[in-house]
């Protein structure tokens, strides 16, 4: 629709778009439902405030895919293994390589809908984020306080709180389902941090178990099938930048589920040594499929 506009019209274009599409779900709906969740947070009408942000969060996801498809013209090859199944009262960790923002797009565009409302952990200042910050409090993403090594050395006596505080946080979603995005790698992937890592993978930087064996321990079991989720850019674009701009030629996406071992469903990672070093295994191992599928597409 809009591609047919030369780029420094289009991109400026595309980026207010988006805007406006935040601004109008925001302001217009999302915030006065939030303070009503507020106001009634203690009363069996929270349910259903909750009910009614996910749906406008969904809107708000849908506007952006409109925003895309009018903007883009890229080609989608989305494989869904026979494997994944729709289960609508189970919560889901959904694991996927990480490139640029644009994999958040994807993912909220295959999944929406579809799966349990997407989340994500976020650490407890992002609250405080300019507008997204009260959309994560009022959707419900999990906050996630995690203490430093260092600050556990001098503070011992916290050792285990940070886990406790997270667990607590997350708690609801025990009769709530729930779609968790994980990043393993940690980090967007960079040939820079490629080299740095020396990773042994071609297209993969290395998977930082700590993180997703947290989120699990958190989810305190409730959370037993993995969705893996392998997104590749064979034009090489994948900045967001590059979307706008429409240099995205093709997306290719595979998924499959894995349902993760009960013992992984809880552990320490931190102070058993087996559980780590079998976590760190079993994580590794789907590094090692999913580093095969991108070769198969990437070359």
């Amino acid at each position: 629709m809009l591609t047919i506009l030369p780029k420094f019209i289009r991109i400026p274009i595309a980026y207010l778009l988006f805007f406006v599409n935040l601004i109008f779900w925001a302001f217009i709906l999302f915030y006065p439902v939030m303070f009503c969740k507020i106001i009634f947070a203690k009363t069996p009408l929270r349910k259903t405030f909750d009910d009614l942000l996910v749906k406008i969060g969904e809107y708000w996801v849908y506007g952006d895919n409109k925003i895309t498809d009018w903007v883009t013209t890229i080609e989608w090859d989305i494989e869904w293994d026979e494997s994944v199944k729709n289960l609508k009262n189970e919560s889901f960790l959904i694991a996927s390589n990480h490139q640029s923002w644009v994999d958040i797009v994807i993912l909220q565009r295959l999944f929406t809908g579809k799966f349990p409302f997407l989340r994500f952990f976020i650490k407890k200042q992002l609250i405080w984020l300019p507008i997204l910050g009260l959309a994560f409090w009022g959707l419900d993403f999990p906050r996630m306080q995690r203490f430093s090594r260092e600050y556990l050395e001098k503070n011992p006596e916290m050792k285990g709180k940070d886990l406790e505080a997270t667990r607590e946080a997350c708690k609801h979603f025990k009769t709530k389902p729930v779609s968790i995005i994980n990043f393993f790698e940690g980090s967007r992937f960079t040939k820079a941090k490629h080299q740095k890592q020396e990773s042994p993978f071609s297209h993969l930087l290395k998977p930082k178990a700590g993180g997703a064996a947290f989120t699990l321990n958190a989810m305190d079991g409730s959370v037993k099938n993995l969705i893996d989720v392998t997104i590749a850019y064979p034009t090489g674009f994948k900045g967001i930048g590059d979307l706008f701009a429409n240099r995205i030629g093709k997306v290719v996406v595979k998924i499959k589920m894995i349902d993760i071992p009960d013992e992984f469903l809880q552990g320490d990672y931190q102070n058993d040594p087996e559980f780590k070093a079998n976590f760190q295994k079993w994580t590794n191992d789907l590094w090692v499929v999913k580093d095969e599928v991108l070769k198969g597409i990437l070359g």
